[in-house]
């Protein structure tokens, strides 16, 4: 006579709603890792736009005569992406500083600051660097996108 007045799930009710539950789960999460993953190409696009829109600036920058003399062998691009962030002390007496970009941005796929480079006298495909300057700027990642073309491609 208790036992009908108490109020409560039976285990077939528990097995049924967790296995609802679970099925709904593991839906969930392949979407959720396709929305991460497309966040991370988002943020790579426009960090590798930023930072190749700071490159040509530097160049136009060096070959209107703004920045001073440039070092022989560098075709006027930028020796480094440190010297984007650090800036180009400018010719006069005032000594001003013209910086490119605030800071080195992160890869979104590796987490760090640090970028495949191309100078202008290395294949456009290169994944080493000559040194001589910097032309173009890559992923290091070795991922793929859902496309099928690898990040460091883009």
């Amino acid at each position: 006579m208790r036992r009908r007045n108490q109020r409560g799930l039976t285990l077939v009710e528990l097995v049924v709603a967790f296995t609802i539950m679970l099925i709904l789960t593991s839906m969930a999460v392949p979407l959720a890792r396709s929305k991460v993953r497309a966040e991370r190409e988002r943020e790579l696009r426009y960090d590798l736009r930023e930072m190749r829109a700071a490159i040509d600036k530097y160049k136009d920058y060096a070959d209107l005569g703004y920045l001073g003399p440039q070092k022989q062998g560098t075709n006027n691009w930028p020796e480094t992406l440190d010297v984007l962030v650090e800036g180009v002390k400018l010719p006069g007496p005032d000594g001003k500083k013209m910086r490119f970009l605030r800071r080195i941005p992160p890869d979104p796929f590796t987490g760090k600051a640090e970028w495949g480079l191309r100078s202008d006298q290395d294949d456009p495909k290169s994944q080493s660097w000559g040194g001589q300057c910097v032309f173009d700027v890559y992923s290091k990642t070795q991922e793929k996108a859902a496309d099928g073309t690898a990040y460091s491609e883009w």
